[in-house]
């Protein structure tokens, strides 16, 4: 017997965010972050400070930050909870360098500022499907790919935006081809406020 009719819908969905904040980062701020030490990391340059949005001459870039999360928050997780940055660092890829895939751990939320210019060809950032281990791989026909079947999703960034993903999500970096360097800050976050429910004893506040 012939199939009469089919659909497909989605069960669920898995949202970036991109904000841009321009007016929040002066030339000064954008040369004081080109200025912190850089030390190596495993595939490219990240700053000695782990904290860099704790320095008082960030402060503006930090208080846009926050407002994006309470965004977020509100709009997009619809949580009464807070959202606050934790760690924040700056990240330099020069020639060649990229960064290999990876997430973030004890983090709920991440995300990436490119605070100033990039490279005409910028490299793209590029979020995996899987948080996990697949034995069994069956990629799409490239010319057949959706938001069904995709393995992979690329995001080009752009000057003064924020990209806003979740730290569970696999992603990576791409190489950079230019001679120019990639400039970005990274930075993690977690909740404030209540957790869970007193009666069911589940209750934590944080």
């Amino acid at each position: 017997m012939p199939v009469v009719s089919h659909e497909v819908h989605p069960l669920f969905v898995e949202p970036y965010f991109r904000a841009n904040i321009a007016g929040s980062i002066s030339p000064q701020q954008i040369e004081f972050i080109k200025n912190l030490k850089m030390v190596n990391n495993t595939e490219n340059f990240i700053s000695e400070n782990l904290y860099i949005f704790e320095e008082p001459e960030l402060k503006s870039v930090k208080d846009a930050i926050q407002e994006i999360l309470d965004i977020y928050a509100r709009d997009v997780l619809c949580i009464p909870q807070r959202l606050y940055v934790t760690q924040s660092w700056s990240l330099t890829n020069t020639n060649n360098m990229g960064m290999h895939a990876h997430s973030h751990s004890n983090s709920v939320l991440s995300g990436s500022l490119y605070y100033c210019e990039l490279p005409s060809q910028p490299s793209n950032m590029v979020f995996t499907r899987h948080t996990n281990y697949q034995q069994i791989e069956l990629p799409p026909e490239p010319n057949k790919r959706n938001i069904y079947n995709t393995p992979i999703v690329r995001i080009t960034p752009r000057q003064d935006d924020v990209i806003l993903f979740s730290s569970r999500l696999t992603h990576m970096v791409e190489p950079n081809p230019s001679n120019a360097p990639r400039h970005s800050i990274a930075f993690n976050t977690f909740v404030k406020g209540k957790l869970g429910d007193y009666r069911s004893v589940s209750e934590l506040a944080l």
